[in-house]
């Protein structure tokens, strides 16, 4: 969810399916935190901590359904909790994003002993969802794993399937995917990138106790992200309770209109109207009922004045940035791959899935998005630097931009250095954030002195990159900067 408009496509594609809960798998986001969307839903994540936007785990929930929140915990680029309050029992939810079959041994260990830990936090009597890319083929073989699974799934299972069966089996869960007996293309959630295998990897896994709260599990095919994964949905009947009841607000008024002096003669007037029946009581030696009563009579008078003349004042809607033809484009791109579904030839297949490519290209660049002209424009000035003039070498140019085009220019910089400064070594300080060169020099006239004081050798070698500048393939540059 890190390219640009990839969120408000994944919110569209929720609403559009009518999902409370979404969970997401290779969000791309750094570090973790909570959010709330446009369009009302909210959204919580957990991702590395080293800027490198991989992996990462996110869910998504139903505008409303925040208030149902009771805690969450980010636990790694690979794992994420969340619980909500039920009415007649709470439920505990683990997002998850396991290491492929062919990582390491370590990798999936590590994995599975903190599923493991988080699982045994989670208080006995939840309702207990355990969902995500979990990388495992489990097969339609459930032998000896008639309480684990169903016999409606699909392949021949591999080794991530039997590490995830037999945690299963340990903890009194059950796959949801292998209970339902659906079509083999509503059971399959991953294409392989030659476009021909598909697999059963992304699992829903339910506890045991509410196995029949699981009323069935599908894949939706005509979900479209730009992803190789398909949807892969749930329903599972239970109630949510709120959390908390949010008190009323305080009505706030637009006082702005006031600055119109024909609103502002009206307001005065109106005021003073509804002032009169007040002018018009005794004057007797107050009490405490009395000035009760008073205050009262003046705090009607004012809101009920107010509600007429001014009028309430609206909340800033969230306005929805993505452009109408951008929305058009995704459109097309649905429609090309519900094309590439239905195709029964390879070559129309190939085809399809040609265009599908160009198409999330497309919305990728998010075509109708345009910049002012004078901010791709900019005036390349001649610096000399030493030797001899006459020399072109000897030159370099500059690029003046516009004070405003300055802005997104920066911005991009800060992006971009960011994602390059994890792969410098440490021991380049030049054009780095909080490294200079003069701390290098200072650290260089340090070890001289210390060998001159203790008459050590020294050798110091001097290593110049000339025209490291120039070197640059700049259409290889370009062609890299298209894809952000």
């Amino acid at each position: 969810m890190y390219e640009t408009g990839k969120l408000a496509q994944v919110t569209a594609e929720m609403r559009r399916y009518g999902l409370h809960i979404l969970g997401i798998r290779e969000s791309h986001w750094t570090g973790s935190g909570r959010l709330r969307t446009a369009t009302g839903e909210t959204l919580i994540y957990s991702g590395r901590e080293d800027n490198q936007h991989r992996g990462g785990v996110a869910i998504i929930l139903k505008k409303g359904l925040e208030k149902c929140l009771m805690e969450w915990k980010p636990i790694n680029s690979r794992m994420m909790t969340l619980r909500l309050r039920g009415k007649h029992t709470n439920t505990s939810i683990i997002q998850c994003y396991a290491p492929t079959n062919d990582s390491e041994d370590e990798s999936k260990d590590y994995f599975y002993e903190q599923q493991q830990r988080e699982l045994t936090s989670i208080p006995r009597h939840d309702l207990i969802v355990v969902m995500g890319d979990l990388n495992a083929k489990v097969g339609e073989d459930n032998t000896n794993y008639e309480r684990t699974m169903g016999q409606h799934g699909t392949g021949t299972r591999n080794e991530n399937g039997e590490r995830l069966v037999d945690f299963c089996a340990l903890n009194n869960l059950v796959i949801g995917g292998t209970l339902f007996p659906h079509r083999t293309i509503h059971k399959l959630t991953w294409n392989y990138p030659n476009g021909r295998d598909k697999n059963q990897i992304d699992h829903l896994v339910i506890g045991g106790m509410w196995r029949r709260s699981l009323q069935d599990v599908k894949v939706r095919r005509g979900a479209d992200v730009g992803s190789d994964h398909h949807l892969v949905t749930a329903r599972i009947k239970l109630k949510l309770k709120k959390t908390f009841t949010r008190e009323a607000t305080r009505t706030r008024f637009n006082v702005h209109t006031l600055n119109d002096g024909n609103v502002r003669s009206a307001f005065r007037l109106e005021l003073k109207n509804r002032f009169q029946a007040l002018q018009d009581l005794e004057e007797t030696t107050p009490n405490t009922d009395e000035v009760n009563t008073q205050w009262k009579h003046i705090v009607e008078a004012y809101t009920e004045n107010s509600k007429t003349c001014l009028g309430v004042k609206k909340k800033n809607a969230n306005k929805e940035w993505i452009q109408q033809g951008t929305w058009t484009t995704i459109e097309e791109r649905r429609e090309i791959k519900k094309r590439q579904l239905a195709a029964k030839s390879i070559r129309l297949q190939e085809k399809y899935a040609q265009d599908y490519k160009e198409a999330c290209q497309k919305v990728k660049r998010l075509e109708g998005e345009q910049i002012p002209e004078d901010w791709s424009t900019g005036v390349i000035v001649k610096v000399p630097e030493k030797g001899a003039l006459r020399d072109c070498n000897n030159w370099r140019g500059i690029t003046l931009l516009s004070v405003p085009s300055k802005i997104p220019a920066k911005i991009i910089t800060n992006r971009m250095s960011d994602a390059v400064d994890s792969y410098l070594r440490k021991e380049q300080a030049g054009f780095r954030k909080e490294r200079r060169c003069t701390d290098q020099i200072f650290a260089l006239r340090n070890i001289i002195e210390q060998c001159t004081e203790w008459q050590r050798q020294l050798y110091v070698n001097f290593v110049d990159f000339e025209k490291a500048f120039d070197s640059v393939h700049r259409e290889s540059l370009w062609y890299i900067l298209r894809f952000y």
